[in-house]
């Protein structure tokens, strides 16, 4: 990450910021052959939100901001099964590949400690399970994760598109 962002703990007022950049980030997944159209107001997205605000409150999420504290990214964790788990990372498109996204998951991974990490992904898109896999993360097929993560999975399947390209994902600590 170059020297005009730096990181800080989000605040409650930084909610709508981290939803705004989620959705500007998801026009990438369009281009990709994705359309995720939820509403504001779907219960996924709903659902989402709570967890991030969550998250808040209890320090888990990172934002990288600009010179002007302007958030540009960020990454969101939990625990999840008692473990760690990356909830989302999301970084503005004008602001992608300039390490700021590598930078919020090393950071993730250094809250995670020597416990593992989980987050789920899609397989094909070359920013999901390729990006992690560079960082040590590996697929770990649906039975062999908990039950709240098999739950995760099972919530993203039926309502994001290509449900079948949705996987889990770890990297152990240590």
């Amino acid at each position: 990450m170059t020297s005009e962002y730096r990181l800080r703990h989000a605040e409650p007022n930084d909610l709508a910021t981290l939803i705004a950049i989620d959705d500007e980030a998801s026009v990438l997944y369009t281009q990709a052959g994705l359309k995720l159209e939820l509403a504001h107001n779907h219960p996924f997205v709903l659902a989402e939100a709570e967890r991030w605000a969550k998250a808040i409150t209890n320090d888990w999420v990172t934002l990288a901001v600009d010179q002007n504290d302007a958030p540009v990214g960020f990454s969101v964790c939990g625990l999840v099964d008692n473990q760690p788990y990356l909830d989302q990372l999301s970084v503005a498109p004008k602001h992608m590949r300039q390490g700021i996204g590598t930078t919020l998951l090393m950071k993730a991974i250094e809250w995670s400690a020597s416990d593992p990490l989980w987050l789920t992904t899609y397989a094909s898109i070359d920013w999901n399970q390729p990006f992690y896999e560079r960082y040590g993360f590996v697929a770990v097929p649906e039975p062999l994760c908990g039950p709240q993560l098999r739950n995760i999975l099972h919530q993203q399947r039926s309502a994001l598109p290509a449900p079948e390209d949705r996987v889990a994902m770890v990297r152990y600590g240590g």
